[in-house]
């Protein structure tokens, strides 16, 4: 079967199964995108311009981080589908990294003006923040302060230092050591907050030791650094009394415990085999006819670094699992690095023909059409005694991965291996593995791919759904991880457009008035995702909400479950309460909100002036938590109705007007 007839029938076939996944997970899922702010500025280059995100409930205030601007900018989020800009925190000596809200309190990660020196962690009150808000705490922390998180208890405050060195060797450049501050909240609050109750954990124990750690899949390499200088923290997720650090570069995670301030340990997350079916990639970025750009994702004899950068946790029936967006970063940019960017045809990349076959650039292996386009790292080579390659390493999975952690280590028991190449063919295959400052077919396939960037965690009704962020073609993927040995595809929704070329125009701007739209490019470089549980949200529905670096533009979606009774969050009331439902009056369709403390059979009925049942809303046991009812009226006449919410010995009722 000729090959372009073959993918053609993957790719239709790929379709087909997209469409009939979307179709079955849209009854519990569905993302609407309500709108889009955005600071007005287009960067394609060093793009930071909106790039992490946090949400203060209570003030309904939105905030995110601009780096180009160096300054934390504040947006009125009372309508997420049309937010507008308050004020702006701003910074003169460094650029705030990272952003947390908790209990009222926004705290801030700002890098030195000098990178290779301490950064400091700011604390403001969440509800005054502003451009002349003075903060009510601030203290010293690692170099390069590059994520920060509250505990879920909001007890502490965890930094990831990541300690980028100013060069190599580390014994002419800065090389400032990776490490992770645990900031102890008092309990007068944050404003008591001094520099006392700052830990440090850093890798010295683990100096000397640096062989060993490459044993086990630990990537130490920077010319001249000892393992607690080459190991760079970037991302940190916790689960109880661990916190997971993801160390990018090095392809391994620390694992900290939180109480004790100390280093658990550091585990390598091994190599992705290119070369098996169903985790294939695109390598070439000229495999077409005549070295035109094509899709043609197949397996390829390559292993992939995962590298991850976004990172999340969650717990299934006690075990704690964790998620990583595998996108990929070589250690470049650096005088005297051994990490250059380099591709597999270059002449000084001599493989093995015991391994590969053929390797000649011109029938072989390493013709541009198969891997002599694709980037690969020459640090830590596989090599035989006579410098031959015996294994190719690219950067990066293009996938997302979960781990089940067991005694302290890691055992992968899912990736998504080739889907998001797979999916974003089928959904744009005119700009399939375009960048996120051009449109061009094939542009990345040589480099990292899509570039999955960031993922985060989230139930929604009965289901719990990773959401992962794509830096490259841009958009989200959506995955139903209830179960994390079998996710399921759920969509993927991109607020792109690719008949605009990126930076043509001026992208959509932000006002007091509200956005812009003066190009409709829409999103570029997805960076940081936020998901804010229906019970918080300000329209009483879950949101995800994206930074797009490039585009400079912030994306609200929101997150409805189709079915007839979707659960807001995973939380637990206080009591029972039925609410007003909303809106009212209504036409044709409302939403009734209820709450129950404990598991009991619910049943909601809507009723007529006479007292006769004209609809059975929810009849069926349900677990603690908040749920949301929609009702649709939509064969009944114009008049006030009653429901009644019966849940164990609990009842009320409440009235609601329909009018037509």
């Amino acid at each position: 079967m000729p090959k372009l007839y073959c993918f053609s029938l993957r790719l239709a076939m790929l379709v087909a199964l997209l469409s009939l996944t979307t179709s079955a997970s849209l009854a519990q899922l569905s993302p609407t995108v309500l709108g889009s702010w955005g600071t007005g500025t287009y960067r394609s280059e060093d793009p930071r311009s909106a790039e992490i995100l946090a949400y203060d409930a209570p003030s309904r205030r939105l905030f995110v981080v601009n780096s180009t601007s160096s300054s934390v900018l504040i947006l009125n989020f009372t309508n997420p589908a049309t937010p507008t800009l308050i004020d702006s925190i701003r910074f003169t000596s460094g650029s705030p990294n990272s952003i947390d809200v908790r209990d009222g309190v926004l705290a801030v990660a700002v890098d030195s003006t000098n990178r290779q020196q301490p950064g400091r962690v700011f604390f403001y009150r969440a509800a005054t923040a502003g451009f002349a808000a003075t903060p009510i705490a601030n203290v010293l922390v690692g170099a390069l302060p590059d994520m920060l998180t509250f505990t879920p208890d909001g007890r502490r405050v965890l930094v990831a230092n990541e300690g980028e060195p100013s060069g190599y060797p580390s014994t002419t450049a800065t090389d400032p050591e990776g490490s992770v501050s645990v900031i102890d909240i008092p309990a007068a609050g944050a404003q008591a907050i001094t520099q006392a109750n700052v830990r440090t954990v850093d890798f010295r124990s683990l100096n000397g030791q640096e062989a060993a750690l490459r044993a086990r899949g630990v990537r130490i390499f920077g010319p001249g650094a000892t393992a607690a200088q080459d190991l760079e923290p970037e991302y940190i997720t916790v689960q109880g009394d661990t916190a997971f650090a993801v160390c990018q570069e090095n392809n391994a995670i620390a694992l900290i415990r939180i109480s004790t301030a100390s280093l658990i340990g550091v585990r390598g997350l091994g190599l992705k085999n290119y070369n098996l079916s169903g985790f294939g990639l695109d390598a070439s970025d000229r495999d077409g006819s005549g070295g035109t750009a094509a899709i043609n994702i197949a397996p390829r004899p390559v292993f992939g670094i995962y590298q991850p950068d976004g990172i999340a946790s969650y717990v299934v029936g006690g075990q704690t699992f964790i998620v990583t967006a595998n996108e990929g970063d070589a250690r470049d940019g650096y005088t005297g690095t051994s990490e250059p960017d380099i591709r597999a045809g270059a002449a000084s990349i001599r493989l093995d023909p015991a391994v590969f076959g053929d390797t000649s650039r011109t029938t072989g292996i390493r013709r541009d059409s198969l891997l002599g386009r694709l980037g690969i790292s020459i640090a830590l080579p596989d090599t035989t005694p006579t410098g031959l390659f015996r294994s190719l390493r690219t950067f990066g999975g293009r996938s997302f991965s979960i781990f089940r952690v067991d005694a302290d280590t890691l055992v992968r028991v899912f990736d998504s291996g080739e889907d998001f190449e797979r999916i974003t063919a089928a959904r744009f295959p005119s700009n399939f593995n375009a960048s996120n400052a051009n449109n061009t077919l094939d542009n990345r396939s040589d480099d990292k791919g899509p570039e999955p960037e960031d993922v985060k965690i989230a139930r929604v009704g009965d289901s719990t759904y990773a959401f992962i962020g794509l830096e490259r073609i841009g958009g989200v993927m959506i995955y139903n991880i209830t179960s994390p040995t079998a996710p399921r595809l759920v969509n993927y929704i991109n607020n792109r457009n690719f008949g605009v070329t990126p930076g043509a125009s001026t992208v959509l701007r932000g006002s007091a008035a509200g956005p812009v739209a003066t190009d409709r490019v829409g999103d570029l470089g997805v960076e940081g995702l936020l998901v804010i549980p229906g019970n918080l949200s300000p329209n009483n529905r879950p949101l995800l909400v994206v930074a797009n670096e490039v585009s400079g533009t912030v994306t609200t979606i929101q997150l409805s479950a189709t079915a007839s009774v979707e659960r807001l969050a995973d939380v637990t009331p206080r009591g029972f309460a039925l609410e007003q439902n909303y809106p009212n009056p209504f036409n044709p369709t409302t939403n009734i909100k209820y709450s129950i403390p404990q598991a009991a059979q619910v049943s909601l009925k809507v009723y007529d002036m006479l007292g006769r049942e004209v609809a059975t809303v929810v009849n069926q046991r349900q677990t603690a938590g908040v749920y949301v009812a929609g009702f649709n009226a939509a064969t009944l006449s114009s008049g006030v109705y009653f429901y009644r919410l019966n849940a164990g010995s609990f009842s009320e009722t409440r009235k609601m007007m329909l009018i037509k």
